[in-house]
């Protein structure tokens, strides 16, 4: 008895297995909670608290209420003007990138050892694309006396414009750099064409069909989820655009790059107006979580999977067999 006692209550003093292998698990997480919780989620509440304030990071937030959001809807018009500029290099660029990526992931979709090679070439741009370095360089790309219109001259055609001076052109040229960098959606692009069988291939060739009709009726629709994946990372992305567009242009000529988070960092670190920008970081926020509701409820309609296609295909051979009966 005295001994079964005694190790009961060791037992119960010591930690079991389980729990030293759980403190063992929050030790190793506990750096990363830690900088999850303060730069995170602390501020992603204390944003939405001064956004309802005036703040000017010198001195006490004071409340306002919705003052912030109204001015925003019916006293500025650089705010409106900005969120149509993002909407359009939205809707231009991502499906532009998109396709470009497909294309590229079908050419590279090959058994080839000089693959490898050119994956890492192609996808380069969406290393260094986001770059001080490159935007700079893009700068002088399409300046007046820039390599762009160097070519031009060279093969006849007499241009002696900056295009990014321009009010017609300059978003243009952000648009094509956002292209450029295609690299991220091309290698996931990749990975799913690797993952379709071959056999689905080999029996649409069989049957007569071409190339086109391949693409159509079984490269597309296999390939929808991960085309839906890319679209949803690939629009976040464009609506949060920033760098490119404060280092080619700083929102010029007239305002005409003025992109969204450009503007809002304006406002909030460049006239102090930090209040402000908070609410136009929650604006841009349910702005994006619309557009990426709005994917997710029209999925239903055109992204297919494995699954379904071939549960599809099995309903259509009963329904022929039925008929012959």
């Amino acid at each position: 008895m005295g001994n079964r006692s005694s190790n009961t209550a060791g037992n119960g003093r010591g930690l079991s297995k389980n729990a030293r292998n759980n403190l063992l698990g929050y030790f190793f997480i506990g750096p990363w909670l830690i900088m999850f919780l303060a730069f995170t989620v602390v501020p992603f509440f204390a944003s939405l608290v001064l956004s309802f304030c005036d703040y000017n990071m010198l001195s006490a937030p004071t409340f306002v209420g919705w003052d912030n959001y109204v001015k925003l809807f019916t006293e500025d018009r650089l705010f409106t003007k900005s969120l149509l500029i993002t909407l359009k290099f939205v809707f231009i660029s991502i499906p532009l990138r998109l396709i470009f990526a497909l294309i590229v992931a079908m050419i590279l979709n090959r058994d080839s050892k000089m693959v490898p090679i050119y994956r890492v070439v192609y996808y380069l741009p969406s290393i260094l694309g986001g770059s001080v370095a490159v935007s700079v360089l893009w700068r002088y790309v399409f300046a007046k006396e820039g390599v762009f219109n160097q070519f031009l001259n060279l093969i006849g055609i007499p241009c002696n414009i900056s295009w990014i001076s321009n009010k017609d052109t300059a978003l243009w040229c952000i648009i094509l750099l956002f292209i450029w960098q295609f690299g991220s959606p091309m290698l996931i692009f990749l990975a799913g064409l690797k993952q379709i069988p071959k056999t689905y291939y080999e029996a649409a060739s069989i049957d007569g069909a071409g190339k086109v009709v391949t693409f159509f009726r079984i490269t597309l629709p296999l390939l929808s989820p991960i085309f839906f994946f890319n679209l949803v990372m690939q629009m976040i992305g464009g609506f949060m655009v920033f760098s490119q567009a404060m280092i080619i242009t700083d929102g010029g000529p007239l305002n005409n790059t003025m992109v969204y988070a450009l503007y809002l960092y304006k406002q909030a670190f460049g006239y102090y107006k930090m209040g402000y920008g908070c609410a136009m970081a929650w604006i841009l926020m349910i702005i994006i979580g619309f557009f990426t509701l709005l994917v997710f409820k029209s999925s239903s309609a055109w992204v297919f999977y494995e699954n379904q296609i071939s549960e599809g295909n099995g309903k259509k051979k009963r329904k022929r067999g039925g008929k012959k009966a």
